[in-house]
């Protein structure tokens, strides 16, 4: 089951989330598996998919915010885009547009940074905008200050935290095909002003002995978790990592987001979805796709999943409303 794991340490402006998506990240690879038109990612594109997943997943648990955190990467590599959305409870999915072919070790400058065009986006989707609220994105170049391009997604997230959020953050990353997992460690947010926490920032205006005993603090958990291993991140459980990284130091961890509170795998797409879609294309339309293609096959944008029509199933689109045959009241 995946889950969300927070934590503050005892004492000290530190906090941390550690996230392991395991049936939720299994169901994003097997619906683009099962695409009879895209196939399954190729391996760096799922490893760089799971990583965006996790890491989205982290900094949506960071925010108190009612509408959906869209991690896009885009750029000039044979990925053309790769999205992660995670929305306010926790509800996931993920997509990346392949254009070309890429070798067995590609990381992120290879994937879409090629020429150094890269770019990464995040987007804060309010649910309701009848109050008048707008999306806020930042976007930052796949490139440090010095102009080195970013080689992870966990640099490039580090650096947008930087640059766009002025908030120190440490963020350790891994996955495969069973698991997306996901260490975050930050400085807690004290004054200064506002970022996508909609909190503030201890930096510069933090002054004599309490700056810098901040510092030391957030430097010291910092080095400490990016001491985590990709494999133990990936094998290992929570309790596991958090003791053998932190033993020295007081945590206070929240209870685990799971289940129905945790991270889950959710789509906006629907078989009803695409017959409403195909009812407007109209009865010739369809008809002319049956006839050609044995069958009328539909697959969702985004998460890959597809929906097949037979000549039964389109013939029951196009009946009349009178004609339909009554509700089962057992699922009203």
């Amino acid at each position: 089951m995946s889950e969300l794991h927070k934590f503050i340490f005892d004492g000290l402006p530190v906090r941390g989330q550690l996230v392991r998506l395991t049936d939720a990240w299994q169901e994003i690879l097997r619906r683009r598996a099962a695409n009879t038109q895209t196939g399954a990612y190729a391996p760096p594109v799922a490893e760089l998919l799971g990583e965006m997943m996790a890491a989205s997943v982290l900094m949506q648990g960071n925010i108190k915010f009612d509408g959906a955190l869209v991690m896009q990467i885009f750029g000039d590599g044979p990925v053309k885009v790769a999205v992660a959305e995670t929305q306010s409870d926790l509800r996931m999915r993920a997509t990346a547009t392949v254009v070309g072919n890429l070798d067995a070790g590609a990381r992120l400058p290879e994937m879409v940074n090629v020429r150094g065009k890269g770019r990464c986006a995040i987007t804060l989707d309010p649910s309701d905008r009848d109050d008048g609220r707008q999306p806020y994105q930042g976007v930052v170049p796949l490139q440090d200050f010095d102009g080195h391009k970013l080689q992870s997604v966990a640099e490039m997230i580090e650096h947008y935290m930087r640059q766009s959020e002025q908030l120190d953050t440490t963020i350790v990353l891994a996955a495969d095909e069973q698991v997306a997992c996901g260490l975050l460690i930050q400085r807690l947010p004290v004054q200064g002003v506002a970022n996508l926490s909609q909190s503030s920032v201890v930096r510069e205006d933090a002054e004599g002995e309490q700056g810098d005993e901040v510092e030391d603090d957030y430097a010291r958990i910092a080095l400490l978790a990016r001491s985590l291993k990709r494999e133990e991140l990936l094998e290992l459980d929570t309790d596991t990592i958090l003791r053998r990284l932190f033993w020295e130091e007081s945590l206070l961890r929240f209870p685990p987001l799971a289940g129905a509170q945790g991270p889950r795998f959710a789509c906006s797409c629907s078989r009803e979805r695409v017959g409403v879609m195909l009812r407007g294309l109209g009865r010739d339309e369809v008809d002319e796709i049956l006839a050609e293609q044995g069958r009328v096959e539909v697959g969702c944008d985004f998460c890959g999943q597809q929906e097949r029509f037979d000549s039964v199933d389109v013939a029951s689109l196009f009946l009349p409303v009178q004609d339909l045959p009554p509700a089962n009241p057992a699922i009203q």
